[in-house]
């Protein structure tokens, strides 16, 4: 074992206590490929599925594995209109099982996200009977506040170019605390505490995954 694998292990470690204190639950796992056939075996046929925006989902596998299994994606990508898109959207809410990742985790187990349009944050904070969040574990941050400068410096700019958005941090890398009408930091959520015990679930992935 390295040692940088050796830290993420031991880090996960913490953040998974962290999060079972909160009534979330977590596991940890070396690689996407293994998060991902553990994540699968949880999901019982026919379920509705959606998801959130996330370069995480791509990247580890994930959307292939779920566009590929017998389920009901809901799937807003899909629509024809925005009326068609804003309805599957909040279709989304009822679904069985919601993806996601998170912006940003602290060691104590709290999620940090930042949205443009809400309906991520409004998914993960209530509709969907299950919330899976699957996260690299350069998403670990120290405190919330180091969460929330994890976004704006780390996330943010990137995700704004991936999305071909007009915005300062676009233009210069650089978080300018905008008011842009492309902003994608409109909303920040902080989930501290799971009410619905074992509703969300996250899954924390030893390598770098995401923005």
């Amino acid at each position: 074992m390295t040692p940088m694998e050796q830290y993420y292990e031991t880090m996960a470690a913490s953040v998974i206590k962290g999060l079972e204190k909160r009534q979330m639950e977590g596991y940890y796992f070396k690689t996407a490929k293994e998060a991902v056939e553990k994540i699968m075996s949880m999901i019982p046929p026919h379920s509705s599925v959606s998801w959130g925006g996330s370069s995480t989902l791509t990247e580890t596998g994930m959307m292939e594995a779920l566009q590929s299994a017998d389920l009901e994606l809901i799937d807003r990508s899909g629509a024809s209109s925005p009326e068609e898109k804003k309805a599957l959207e909040r279709k989304a809410f009822a679904a069985d099982y919601y993806f996601m990742s998170t912006n940003a985790i602290t060691a104590d187990g709290e999620l940090v996200n930042v949205d443009g349009n809400g309906n991520r944050v409004a998914a993960l904070v209530y509709g969907p009977d299950h919330v899976m969040i699957l996260a690299g574990m350069n998403k670990v941050a120290a405190d919330t506040a180091a969460a929330i400068t994890r976004v704006h410096t780390n996330a943010a700019p990137p995700n704004t170019i991936r999305l071909n958005l007009k915005t300062p941090c676009s233009q210069t890398g650089v978080c300018k605390n905008c008011l842009s009408p492309d902003c994608i930091c409109s909303h920040t959520v902080i989930t501290r505490f799971n009410r619905i015990k074992g509703r969300i679930k996250v899954f924390l992935i030893g390598e770098e995954l995401g923005f």
